[in-house]
């Protein structure tokens, strides 16, 4: 696979120039023009190889190799925003210092490029699959899964399958994953205004707020600036469904307030000190995740948008009765079923082998709190890129992924469609 690393490296560089984070639509570009911009370019990649593609209507695009029972390796292109932090061009797909950097280098360009390279390699030898394997390509992963809804309605989705866009060895199960916006009334407001974060499946990085009164000392003890009249907060971003990893910025702004009034008090009880347990609920797959990731303070109440990741065996409704706790008036802006895949079965087993066979370890399927595309099968399982140990750089700044696990990610991806 080594006669592929260059060019490999290369085409990810070159998807990471378009920045494909959720923009304005337009008719023939839904998710904005980087993000189709970026469709066509993997799709133009494609065809150069000498495959098959579709473009659906700029939501979505598939690479066909092969004919009879269709397998499919679901990627996406979009990314989260850039945000602040960077030492590097976020879209400037830098290769420095044996890595790839920008956004979506791991999540998930680097991947999706790394399988279409796999698949031309096998294609190459003369490879002759047995199944149609369609590698799919999404635009609206991050942001609310549109372009699989779409794909669902003029294409054919495969029941079974892979995503690379996750964590090895192999994932047999993902937890629950809901996105809600709490109302928590505050009476007295002690600002004016108050805002942070952008994303709701990223930790918050800034959160800043018009105080009617700052107290500069106070502001110190909880680590925030006074920036002219107003109080900035600064956290560290990561993803919404590991907030351990990250420092949300929102906890010292709430806390601050919190002094002195009770109404944000309240705010802080519930979602950072979790008095009603809620973090306390686990299964086989983890305890359960809450990440508040977007604050706005609006028409009297605080509007707060989390990032839930519940456990795979819990039931959706067992969740809002745990959110009923708060007594407060809260609106569901997305949820996705948690996935469980048979660890016994062909597809993780197979795939389990695979892991092993090319990297010499021995290891066990895992289950993860972020969400692939592979719950969008009957049959699915993540499946890379990520190591164990691996420094965690997903939806953070001065996002990379090495030239060395570009070339690893060929070599398992290869024999991972091969066996398939």
């Amino acid at each position: 696979m080594k006669k592929y690393l260059e060019s490999a490296v290369r085409s990810i560089s070159e998807s990471i120039r378009f920045d494909s984070s959720l923009h304005e639509g337009t008719p023939t570009a839904p998710f904005g023009q980087g993000a189709y911009d970026c469709l066509a370019h993997f799709l133009s990649l494609a065809e150069s190889m000498g495959f098959v593609t579709h473009n659906y209507d700029g939501y979505a695009g598939d690479v066909e190799f092969g004919t009879g029972e269709e397998f499919a390796i679901l990627c996406h292109l979009d990314v989260v925003p850039a945000g602040g932090g960077w030492e590097k061009d976020p879209f400037g797909g830098i290769v420095e210092d044996g890595k790839i950097w920008g956004r979506g280098a791991v999540d998930d360009k680097g991947p999706a490029i790394c399988c279409l390279y796999a698949m031309k390699a096998l294609k190459d030898e003369g490879f002759c699959p047995r199944k149609k394997i369609k590698l799919i390509v999404g635009c609206n992963e991050e942001s609310g899964w549109a372009c699989i809804e779409h794909y669902k309605k003029v294409a054919h989705l495969p029941e079974v399958g892979f995503s690379p866009d996750a964590d090895f060895p192999v994932i047999w199960a993902e937890k629950g994953i809901l996105h809600v916006r709490l109302h928590f009334p505050i009476t007295r407001p002690p600002f004016l205004s108050l805002s942070g974060g952008d994303t709701a499946n990223m930790v918050c990085d800034r959160c800043e707020a018009m105080p009617r009164s700052i107290s500069s000392r106070r502001a110190a003890a909880h680590g925030m600036q006074v920036v002219g009249k107003k109080l900035v907060s600064r956290g560290k971003s990561a993803h919404g469904s590991t907030p351990e990893e990250g420092e949300n910025a929102i906890l010292p702004m709430l806390s601050y307030f919190a002094e002195k009034d009770p109404d944000v008090r309240r705010v802080v009880d519930c979602l950072f000190d979790d008095i009603y347990g809620l973090k306390r609920v686990k299964d086989a797959t983890g305890s359960l995740t809450l990440s508040p990731d977007i604050i706005r303070f609006r028409k009297s109440e605080l509007q707060i948008v989390c990032d839930i990741r519940y456990p795979a065996t819990m039931e959706f409704p067992a969740v809002c009765a745990l959110l009923d706790r708060f007594q407060v008036k809260y609106e569901v802006l997305h949820r996705q079923d948690p996935l469980i895949t048979p660890k016994e079965g062909p597809l993780i087993t197979t795939l389990l082998a695979v892991f092993e066979e090319c990297t010499g370890t021995r290891a066990e399927p895992i289950a993860i709190g972020g969400g692939t595309y592979a719950r969008a099968l009957k049959c699915g399982a993540g499946f890379g890129p990520e190591m164990p140990g691996d420094e965690p750089v997903i939806h953070r700044p001065n996002e990379y992924i090495t030239i060395e696990r570009v070339e690893l990610l060929l070599k398992i991806y290869k024999r991972a469609i091969e066996s398939l």
